[in-house]
């Protein structure tokens, strides 16, 4: 596609008040002359107040040299009773100088001889007068007058006081000769600007139009003929025209190239449909009345291990080797049946070990055979079914022991209590030991339902931890006896009080008293040390049993999860209490922790802070 000549474009409009391309230089140009104006302007202020200063100054000392001179000759004149002469004298001086005022003022405030003839009312001088006020103050001045009191000292007489006023001069003629000067230097850098940007403007119009056309697309023009300039502007002009076209072009065949390829990829792909099927984790085949493949989504390629290309309009039965599912594909897609059919297959080959769920129902459409499969993985399901299932059995036979053991001691302390006191009692302890064993277990299970809930709280008080170790003791030390197994208590002389969930703690702590009795055999020991700071709580559970492999020391806390070891599986239990009490501890911001080793014991360790928030 070829450029596009320059005087096909339209051009962009120009301004009503400046010529094309000349808004930044008439804007520079402006701000240029204003700033000379202002500089102008200062400096004829500054010189007409310069020279008034100077002028001024002037005036003052040639005042107060006047007034010295004045006060000599007033002196003596005074001193001689000259009064006629003195007042001749202020009169021919105050003229001579042009002094606004001049007088002699004595200290009584009458006026001796003063230029204002209507002020010389004194006659004779008066006889020698007291000091009645200080000498006369300094030399001042203000913006339009300058004064001068000068002190005189009459001898044989008194003090008195020579006042000189005198108005400001201004220098009219040469201040407007300065005042000229700078107009003629003004002037000529006006010409020399106005010059310059003559210059300027026809070097800059192009770059001018340029900004004025970019400022046009910024203000919502999309048109790209709103970015062309005249070529009478410059060279500059042509090439940014040019420019403008080339880039026309590219864009117009950049957009025609996205139209085509999103043609194309439209044709090409699938539709939306298929777009939502490829993103189901199940997967999803739809097969003919000739059980060939007509789709397949990306999950369904996954569980077949084919690739989604090769399965296109190929057998189902190339890449499905279970029977039951193929026969039953293959019933569906030919109308001999019409109900949807459901089968768990295991997966036994080299692959990943698993279960595959395959649904298949028929899809009528066109009155043609089609079924259409589901496929689902299962393994999650079947594996949290098969721990559920082991829970409730391992639960019931947990739940019947004690009971079976209640039930019997009942029937023995009802047919023997009577006649043998000691056989009763010992009746009664076991039946409370079965109740108390029954607690826990029932405790257990609620726990546990508390924690899938999400509602597992604890009650926090003081606790004892004397009476709690008492009552451990007491519970587990029948069971120790019964099994031959020694059950010592390492306690420290003083206890501490712990802030928590008493019975949450006695929990964590049954379970791991009872989990060592349970797993050591007969001669064996089992060590309950405490150890307490004053900031940590340390509780070991030490045994001589049959120890934890490494492999399953990594997951005895899980919930549901049993030891592989064949002597676990002879021993019933839930396989919740290490899971409970590991969280009871975390709850209280402790931890549970386990070291063992195979055929040689295990040691859990339960530490625990003094004062935490739960």
């Amino acid at each position: 596609m070829d450029a596009v000549p320059i005087d096909t474009l339209k051009s962009a409009p120009r301004s009503r008040l400046l010529p094309h391309g000349e808004s930044v230089v008439a804007s520079a140009g402006l701000a240029l002359a204003a700033l000379l104006l202002c500089v102008m302007s200062a400096s004829a202020w500054w010189v007409h107040h310069t020279q008034q200063t100077v002028l001024d100054a002037s005036r003052a000392t040639q005042t107060r040299a006047a007034g010295d001179l004045l006060a000599e000759t007033a002196e003596v004149l005074l001193a001689q009773d000259d009064l006629s002469a003195a007042r001749r004298l202020v009169a021919d001086t105050a003229r001579a100088h042009e002094f606004s005022s001049c007088r002699i003022v004595l200290p009584d405030g009458q006026v001796a001889a003063s230029l204002d003839v209507s002020e010389n009312k004194l006659h004779q001088l008066p006889a020698p007068w007291p000091q009645a006020r200080p000498g006369g103050a300094p030399l001042s001045a203000d913006a339009s007058r300058t004064s001068v009191n000068i002190p005189l000292a009459i001898p044989g007489r008194g003090q008195a006081q020579l006042e000189i006023s005198s108005a400001s001069s201004i220098g009219y003629g040469s201040e407007w000769e300065a005042m000229a000067g700078v107009g003629t230097i003004g002037a000529a850098a006006l010409v020399v600007l106005l010059a310059l940007y003559r210059r300027m403007r026809r070097k800059l119009r192009a770059m001018g139009a340029i900004r004025e056309a970019l400022a046009a697309v910024a203000a919502g023009e999309t048109a790209m003929a709103a970015l062309v300039i005249g070529p009478d502007l410059g060279p500059e002009a042509g090439a940014w025209n040019q420019v403008i076209a080339e880039t026309d072009r590219v864009r117009r065949q950049a957009v025609a190239e996205r139209a085509r390829e999103a043609l194309g990829r439209r044709q090409e792909s699938s539709s939306d449909l298929d777009a939502a099927c490829d993103a189901l984790p199940q997967g999803l085949l739809v097969v003919d009345e000739k059980s060939c493949v007509k789709y397949a989504n990306g999950a369904a390629a996954g569980f077949l291990r084919s690739k989604r290309d090769d399965l296109a309009g190929k057998d189902i039965g190339k890449f499905l080797d279970v029977a039951g599912v193929v026969q039953a594909v293959r019933d569906v897609a030919t109308g001999a049946s019409r109900r949807r059919q459901t089968l768990d297959v295991e997966q036994k080959d080299d692959g990943p070990a698993g279960v595959l769920r395959f649904t298949v129902r028929p899809v009528r459409r066109d009155d043609s055979g089609t079924a259409m499969i589901t496929i689902e993985d299962i393994t999650q399901q079947r594996a949290a079914e098969e721990a559920r299932h082991r829970f409730v059995a391992q639960a019931t036979h947990e739940l019947r022991t004690p009971l079976t053991n209640i039930r019997l001691y009942v029937e023995t302390a009802i047919e023997d209590g009577e006649a043998d006191p000691a056989m009763r009692s010992k009746c009664l302890n076991v039946i409370n030991g079965e109740t108390r064993r029954l607690e826990r277990i029932v405790g257990e299970m609620l726990s546990v339902a508390e924690i899938e809930a999400g509602s597992f709280k604890l009650q926090t008080d003081d606790v004892r931890l004397d009476q709690l170790f008492e009552d451990l003791l007491a519970d587990y030390q029948q069971q120790a006896l019964d099994k031959n197994v020694t059950l010592t208590f390492h306690l420290p002389p003083k206890f501490p009080v712990v802030q928590g969930d008493r019975d949450k703690i006695l929990l964590a702590l049954h379970n791991l008293v009872g989990n060592a009795l349970k797993y050591t055999p007969e001669t064996g020991k089992v060590d309950v040390v405490v150890e307490a700071t004053e900031k940590l709580l340390s509780v070991q559970v030490r045994d001589t049993g049959i120890g934890i492999s490494d492999e399953d020391a990594e997951k005895i806390f899980d919930r549901f999860y049993r030891a592989r070891d064949p002597r676990v599986a002879k021993i019933t239990g839930s396989g919740l209490g290490l899971t409970l009490a590991r969280e009871v501890v975390r709850l209280h911001g402790g931890d549970v922790t386990v070291e063992s080793r195979l055929n040689q014991g295990s040691t859990f360790t339960i530490t625990l802070p003094m004062k935490t928030a739960a």
